[in-house]
């Protein structure tokens, strides 16, 4: 069996007085709280007038940060509480001694969690680190953070709902989410130091010792404020990021791409590294690109998105390297892209 990764991930005892995993940063989640505070602020109680007075471009982008960020929010929180959970009350040994001993069996099985957790991409994150620390390798956890939006029932539902069996859309998203995860794990797992892929301040979290902090109501009261101030500032950062794109990206652009069928595939991976939407609605809002844009398109979205967003980007700069973030989206954006080229082919 696989040795457990939270071994290389234990450094030296550090200093007395220095402690990294038992005090909560209170500034970020301060930060987080007020800006969620803020924008419900903004959008139920400011008067029309306010709004009236603002350039078209700054209302957009006010509007379409927050709806992200809204949309967003109770995955995150439903990821953290899933996370510290899987921390505290899931045996240590329990996913190790369950999963195959095969590698390759191993992340095959551990990209089909998302059926038995159907998280959004944005919960995922938190949940990810969760299984981290419970055994789960570098690559495996990848596995399961790419896999889990797109092989999760509600957005299985929700696909089949917005396009039934019509082009293939359905069956090349379940089948190229579940071939690009476990082929994104398998070329992480071949790194020769797969914890260098984490960011110190993940090692540091990892490192930390929660089971030597008192009870496990105050333990998880702990954690979740930990998890809740490193993900909210980056929640907000990659919905403000989102919304400033989506203002400045001629969507009438992307439209006109929708018929050619290699630059219509392009286009709908940046309207879905742009709009950052939730991949258990995600279907819904393509649908509208139905009729004008060709079904390898359509599927290059499906997968991609859920994948790979600004949003997503953001959440997962928290726990991986920026180096690690740029290889990760190069292997998926080209890996969607020969899908959705090939679905063009066949169509």
């Amino acid at each position: 069996m696989p040795p457990s990764p939270l071994a290389p991930l234990r450094p030296a005892p550090l200093a007395p007085g220095r402690r990294t995993g038992g005090r909560i940063a209170p500034l970020p989640l301060a930060l987080g709280v007020a800006g969620i505070l803020g924008l419900l602020a903004v959008r139920w109680l400011a008067p029309p007038e306010l709004s009236a007075g603002l350039d078209d471009g700054v209302q957009d982008f006010i509007t379409l940060s927050a709806s992200v960020v809204i949309e967003s929010l109770p995955f995150v929180f439903l990821g953290i509480l899933l996370s510290i959970a899987v921390q505290l009350w899931l045996p240590a040994d329990l996913l190790t001694r369950r999963l195959p001993r095969s590698p390759l069996l191993r992340r095959a099985v551990v990209s089909l969690l998302g059926v038995l957790l159907p998280v959004c991409e944005c919960g995922n994150v938190p949940l990810a680190r969760g299984l981290v620390l419970r055994g789960l390798t570098v690559g495996e956890a990848m596995t399961f953070l790419l896999a889990a939006p797109i092989l999760n029932p509600v957005t299985i539902i929700t696909t089949y709902q917005a396009f039934g069996w019509d082009d293939g859309i359905l069956v090349s998203r379940i089948l190229g989410g579940f071939v690009i995860a476990n082929l994104v794990g398998w070329v992480f797992s071949r790194h020769p130091r797969p914890m260098s892929l984490l960011t110190p301040a993940f090692q540091a979290a990892c490192a930390h010792d929660h089971a030597a902090a008192g009870s496990k109501p105050r333990r998880a009261a702990r954690m979740f404020a930990d998890e809740t101030s490193a993900m909210l500032p980056a929640l907000f950062v990659g919905s403000a990021v989102a919304g400033l794109i989506q203002v400045v990206v001629s969507r009438e652009l992307l439209v006109a791409l929708g018929q050619n069928p290699v630059l219509s595939v392009f286009a709908l991976m940046l309207l879905a590294f742009v709009v950052a939407i939730c991949s258990n609605v995600d279907a819904f809002f393509v649908l509208s690109f139905g009729s004008t844009f060709m079904p390898g398109a359509i599927v290059a979205f499906l997968v991609f998105g859920p994948m790979i967003d600004v949003k997503m980007l953001a959440l997962m700069r928290t726990t991986f390297t920026a180096r690690t973030l740029v290889q990760l989206t190069a292997i998926v954006a080209l890996a969607a892209a020969a899908l959705g080229l090939g679905v063009n082919l066949l169509a």
